[in-house]
């Protein structure tokens, strides 16, 4: 921290750093001018292809990532795919026009940890954003409603899946919403053993993202359609 001879600098205020995928040149500017209309968050670049944004956004190292789906070329779900391997740690909300229910559950399947309708409201956009950063997986009602049932008829239930007791624990509470700040908090452990057992899990149950591993916590419940 910086000393003046005015005294000490406040410290600068953090700034979520967002990278936008979106080829309609029109669409991709009105999303960027929203975003930089929030105080707290501010676009760093935007890509018109799948190409193009597995290639600079790496570089940029965004804190989340907006990912349209239709692209020319490369699809947003093979671009999601191919930077949850470059950028494993880094949120990606898929927003877009379409509500196709393969579309949506591929684009999980690939490691999407949130997908918003475009028509959604600059305010449920900003809240989604910060909620992603703290552990979420922001969704709007319609989407989540179509998933879960999705998910329902196809996926097979996981009884033979062996966690421990504590990853079992985890689950529980990433199921419920929880941040993993949340569930540190919850079972008195730091937040970087949360994530150590959330890897865990996720290797055990073959997903890539919060939101796979909370709907295949669903599906192996007991009383859950097989």
């Amino acid at each position: 921290m910086k000393t003046t001879l005015l005294g000490t600098e406040p410290p600068v205020k953090s700034v979520t750093r967002v990278a936008l995928v979106e080829d309609q040149k029109e669409l991709c500017r009105q999303w960027a001018g929203i975003i930089d209309t929030f105080t707290d968050i501010e676009c760093v670049g935007t890509c018109a292809s799948g190409e193009e944004a597995a290639e600079r956004i790496p570089q940029w190292a965004p804190d989340v990532i907006l990912m349209d789906i239709r692209l020319p070329g490369m699809s947003g779900i093979e671009c999601t795919s191919r930077l949850k391997e470059l950028l494993p740690a880094t949120p990606i909300v898929i927003l877009t026009v379409l509500d196709d229910d393969e579309l949506i559950f591929r684009a999980l399947e690939a490691g999407a940890d949130g997908y918003l309708l475009k028509r959604s409201k600059p305010v449920d956009l900003r809240a989604a954003l910060l909620d992603v950063l703290n552990g979420g997986a922001p969704m709007s009602s319609a989407i989540a409603r179509r998933v879960v049932c999705s998910f329902k008829k196809t996926s097979p239930r996981l009884a033979h899946v062996q966690l421990s007791a504590r990853e079992a624990e985890v689950l529980k509470f990433l199921s419920r919403g929880f941040s993993n700040k949340e569930i540190a908090s919850q079972i008195e452990l730091s937040v970087e053993t949360v994530r150590t057992y959330l890897k865990s899990i996720y290797k055990k149950l073959h997903v890539r993202s919060r939101t796979e591993a909370v709907l295949h916590y669903g599906s192996s419940r007991p009383g859950s359609p097989p």
